[in-house]
């Protein structure tokens, strides 16, 4: 789409069609967390991969909430496992990743990448 601006400059518009939604930072290691995980993904196990490999706290309900939001996006399915007695008779909810969710972290750190060009020696690891 072509545009012309108030002070004569014509402007050129490129629009692209996004059909995933862009992740969020904590959502992006939230889902890594999850892919690591595999069959074993539930919100306890996830907050500490994450503490666990960036030195980041990870609260039980912000890794809860974002897995609904994440689920509600179309990223994730859930079940519920077995009730266990350690668990007071209640069951783990494991948290599964779609297609969709490979792609969108794919979209992610691509974006990531492409911002980074050129910046190599001013983030280049100590």
């Amino acid at each position: 789409m072509t545009l012309a601006s108030s002070n004569g400059n014509v402007v050129t518009l490129i629009m692209t069609a996004h059909a995933l939604p862009v992740l969020r930072e904590f959502e992006l290691l939230v889902l890594l967390a999850v892919f690591s995980l595999g069959d074993t993904a539930y919100p306890l196990a996830i907050g500490d991969a994450i503490e666990k490999r960036i030195k980041r706290r990870a609260s039980r309900a912000a890794v809860l909430i974002t897995l609904e939001r994440l689920e509600d996006k179309g990223f994730l399915t859930s079940r519920y496992g077995d009730p266990t007695p350690v668990r007071g008779g209640r069951a783990k909810r494991f948290f599964l990743p779609k297609p969709s969710a490979i792609q969108a972290v794919k979209e992610s750190l691509q974006r990531i990448n492409t911002m980074t060009v050129g910046l190599e020696s001013l983030l280049k690891k100590p």
